[in-house]
């Protein structure tokens, strides 16, 4: 699904097969050679991806929705953000990682956010609204509103406080 104004640059790859598809709201944008894969294989369809109105990701990101990937409005993603939406079962030493399959949970973001380029998103996370997420960031866990984050694994750092104007 499409919205009006939706930007989707060169070389973009959108692979929508999964359950709930690919849904670019009114005014989103995905930048140069970003790729958008919804299902790792045939075995196990996808979640899909979804892209608020007015969101943004800049340039050779990656979405991988197989848990889906949900990102609200209006939030400003840079350059080489990753959302890894599934992750690998490992616990049983007597089979190979390979053939123990996979858990999704999907990614959450929320509205007014802005993710600095080179963040990484682990299977599970939700960001709150109004979310500061710094550049090279690993996040692994989930966020409340109004926080602004960094590090790897990404932690609160501070928290954005709204300053009355005369």
């Amino acid at each position: 699904s499409c919205g009006s104004f939706v930007s989707i640059q060169d070389n973009v790859y959108l692979d929508g097969l999964s359950t709930k598809g690919i849904i670019l709201g009114d005014g989103s944008s995905i930048g140069n050679g970003t790729i958008v894969r919804c299902s790792g294989s045939l075995k196990k369809i996808g979640v899909g991806f979804h892209i608020g109105k007015g969101s943004s990701l800049a340039d050779n990101c990656f979405v991988g929705a197989t848990g889906g990937v949900y990102i609200g409005d209006n939030v400003i993603g840079g350059q080489n953000i990753r959302f890894h939406s599934s992750n690998h079962v490992y616990n049983d030493t007597k089979t190979l990682i390979k053939e123990q399959g996979t858990i999704s949970k999907g990614i959450m973001i929320g509205n007014d956010c802005w993710i600095g380029a080179g963040v990484v998103f682990c299977d599970g996370v939700n960001i709150g609204n109004g979310c500061v997420i710094g550049a090279n960031s690993v996040v692994t866990k989930s966020f409340p509103d109004n926080a602004v984050i960094a590090g790897n694994p990404a932690k609160i750092i501070k928290m954005r406080i709204s300053e009355e104007r005369e």
